[in-house]
């Protein structure tokens, strides 16, 4: 499920912002989240509400035009795919709402983007999920990324006859008639909204088979991407190829999270949880995994999990459970949908 989450592609974007417009890294290193910097999979996902502490740093640091600033700044081809669906259906129309269709390609899938056509004009409109109305950088940001990439889709500068934002009116709009192209902008509007005349049919160049195969791999991007584990997963599952490997120690799994064991001790208590209580609950994943999975003798199970002897597992599987390993394997056996195999 992507619901809620973004992709790291626009989290990197949204924490170069950050940085751009004074926020510092101590200020960023203590935000909820994962860090996208350090994250390799570009079709991995984060939490939607860690970006929302960072946008607003951007807003109380960069002041009027951070995010104009900030859609200035993403060029073509940052935002991978999604910026090519600009230019992948013959007309103007048709490619923005090829955009949208696959927004959750930059953004949460739960925002609302629609195109709607009405005689000449074309109106785009951008439902926030929260906060609403939208900070002010990020609705800026959204909608000069947007006109931007129909500019360059048409190589032509169009203009907006009419912007409707969802904040309060700044002390001076300058700024964004500067960007827009108009003085048409009204505040405090139930959604924001770009409006256009006579620009649907404008041709984007683009050659159809082209325009399909980009659709194509925008859609395959979107379905093969997924949130990034969360620490609490992401320490579970070095902790169980660790005792997989059969050299579970506590120093060797804090260098794959890059810390030093006091560190990683902090990091630990500053989730909620210890050491002993995590390596705990991933024996016990284990072991029902292996009783339910396999047919192996408790003994085997035992060194699995690096325990001394099959006793000692029989003794913290019952802390666990309250049964014994054999009792929670018969209950788990083929067909048995109640007892021991959904007891948690």
């Amino acid at each position: 499920m992507i619901d809620s989450t973004i992709p790291v592609r626009t989290a990197r974007l949204i924490r170069a912002t950050a940085r751009d417009v004074g926020v510092t890294e101590a200020e960023l290193r203590h935000l909820p989240g994962p860090d996208p910097a350090g994250i390799a999979d570009g079709l991995s996902r984060i939490p939607t509400e860690s970006t929302w502490r960072i946008w607003e740093l951007v807003d109380a640091a960069g002041g009027p035009g951070a995010g104009l600033r900030a859609g200035a700044a993403t060029e073509r081809g940052q935002l991978l795919e999604w910026d090519y669906l600009f230019t992948s259906a013959p007309t103007l129309a048709e490619s923005v709402r090829a955009a949208f269709d696959l927004r959750a390609l930059v953004t949460d899938p739960g925002v609302g983007w629609t195109v709607r056509e009405d005689g000449g004009l074309l109106v785009l409109r951008f439902d926030a999920i929260e906060p609403d109305p939208l900070l002010a950088p990020v609705e800026d940001f959204v909608l000069t990324t947007v006109l931007r990439r129909m500019r360059e889709a048409t190589r032509t500068a169009i203009t907006p006859v009419h912007v409707a934002l969802s904040r309060r009116a700044p002390a001076t709009r300058q700024h964004l008639v500067d960007v827009f192209g108009t003085r048409q902008i009204d505040f405090g509007a139930p959604r924001a909204q770009l409006t256009f005349l006579d620009v649907a049919a404008l041709p984007t160049g683009t050659d159809p088979h082209l325009g399909a195969l980009v659709r194509q791999h925008a859609e395959l991007a979107l379905a093969t991407s997924g949130p990034v584990p969360t620490y609490r997963e992401a320490l579970r599952a070095a902790i169980l190829d660790e005792l997989a490997a059969g050299d579970l120690e506590l120093p060797a799994v804090a260098a794959r999270f890059a810390a030093s064991p006091r560190t990683f001790q902090r990091r630990l208590a500053e989730a909620g949880t210890t050491w002993r209580d995590e390596v705990d609950a991933a024996r016990r994943e284990r072991a029902e995994a292996l009783l339910r999975e396999s047919d192996l003798p408790v003994q085997s199970i035992a060194a699995r999990l690096g325990y001394s002897d099959a006793r000692t597992l029989r003794r913290s599987f019952r802390r666990w459970t309250g049964q014994s390993p054999d009792t929670f394997r018969r209950a788990a056996g083929p067909g048995n949908t109640n007892g021991a195999f959904t007891r948690r």
